[in-house]
């Protein structure tokens, strides 16, 4: 795999933990290594610290076992299994009063409950998790864990870095996959060409998963690497027949790179004050200068520039409503102009008015109210 990049997005989760007969952990921290931040999507991505995980671990709330890589906490995972993550599953016995917020990984996530139930949530769709569900969350693809909590049950998870952000590119798996060429060909297909999230899977698949938590829990320094490639990989064929005899329908257009672009104009919402310009944002978008512009262009009827002046302008109204005692240069600042003074001549012609004048207005509109 020639990509191994951890980008961990503000939030950007992952459990990777530790429980099991047998397993001493003394401090989850001592398990982390320090990374630089991932910069992409126009945003500085910073390892995730698992803290609301973390936390429950230390406030012995759960057990939990994990082999990581990166920031993720856990026994270090070694060069055998490059392109692997995270591994690992925690078990909750009693109530739980933490809850994983919406993320995204750096990778593919596939997640197992083994017992239980789970409040879980996937692009917006929230749903309760139960005994041999299964989940596929894609890098793009934002979910929690917890509604706000997480339920009592036995929760399992496997990070795979496949080298890409975003939809239209091509996937890259780790050079231990055994697959053979069509099958590995197959699977990433489907899992690129539909948005299915959640499955309902079958004995073979809780057995995997079974012995993954042998693997995990008697691992020392990196001795179970090759177990652990073995019961990936037939995860994977196990993945492929569930995927294959499923009602699945594919569409091309997920993996077009117009959706690649949607996806980066959606977050620019909560990015406006980065120092954008129109190259920053297609390489944000993962896709080139002209052809980023055709899709925005497409998408919103207007330039990449003029989009996210527009957007800057709806956001300034805002602030200017909801955090009155800030200056016009401290709102303009905020939505990412660069000096107070270009803020007011933009405003202006598009609102026909002053910022100040603007907050007037509003303020005897509601009073009148």
């Amino acid at each position: 795999m020639t990509k191994n990049k951890c980008i961990c997005q503000l939030y950007w989760s992952k459990l990777t933990i530790l429980h099991g007969t047998n397993v001493q952990i003394t401090s989850v921290t001592n398990y982390k290594q320090k990374i630089q931040p991932y910069e992409a999507d126009g945003i500085v991505y910073h390892a995730d610290t698992c803290l609301p995980l973390t936390d429950a671990f230390n406030r012995k709330k759960l057990k939990f076992k994990a082999l990581a890589r990166h920031s993720y906490p856990g026994d270090r995972l070694d060069n055998n299994t490059l392109g692997l993550n995270s591994i690992g599953y925690w078990d909750a016995n009693k109530p739980q009063d933490w809850g994983l917020d919406w993320h995204r990984n750096e990778g593919i996530e596939i997640h197992f409950l083994e017992s239980g139930s789970m409040p879980y949530a996937q692009e917006g769709k929230e749903t309760i998790l139960t005994p041999d569900h299964l989940t596929i969350t894609r890098p793009w693809e934002a979910h929690k864990v917890g509604n706000p909590n997480v339920g009592m049950g036995k929760f399992y998870w496997v990070i795979i870095d496949l080298g890409v952000r975003r939809p239209h590119q091509e996937w890259e798996w780790p050079e231990w996959i055994s697959m053979t060429p069509d099958d590995l060909a197959r699977l990433t297909q489907i899992l690129r060409q539909n948005e299915k999230s959640i499955w309902k899977t079958d004995q073979r698949v809780r057995s995997c998963f079974s012995r993954i938590n042998n693997a995990i829990n008697t691992d020392k320094n990196g001795s179970n690497a090759s177990r652990i490639r073995l019961l990936i990989n037939y995860l994977l064929i196990l993945l492929l027949d569930l995927l294959d005899t499923g009602d699945v329908v594919l569409n091309e257009t997920l993996t077009d790179s117009s959706r690649s672009v949607s996806l980066f104009l959606s977050e620019l919402e909560n990015n406006l004050s980065e120092e954008w310009t129109i190259e920053k944002m297609a390489k944000s978008a993962g896709v080139g200068l002209t052809r980023f512009t055709h899709h925005c262009k497409q998408l919103t009827n207007l330039t990449p520039m003029r989009y996210l002046t527009i957007r800057r302008l709806e956001y300034s109204k805002t602030i200017l409503l909801e955090k009155p005692n800030l200056t016009i240069a401290e709102a303009a600042y905020t939505c990412g102009f660069t000096t107070s003074q270009y803020f007011s001549t933009v405003f202006k012609k598009y609102e026909k008015c002053s910022p100040n004048e603007f907050k007037l207005r509003e303020i005897i509109n509601q009073t009148n109210v």
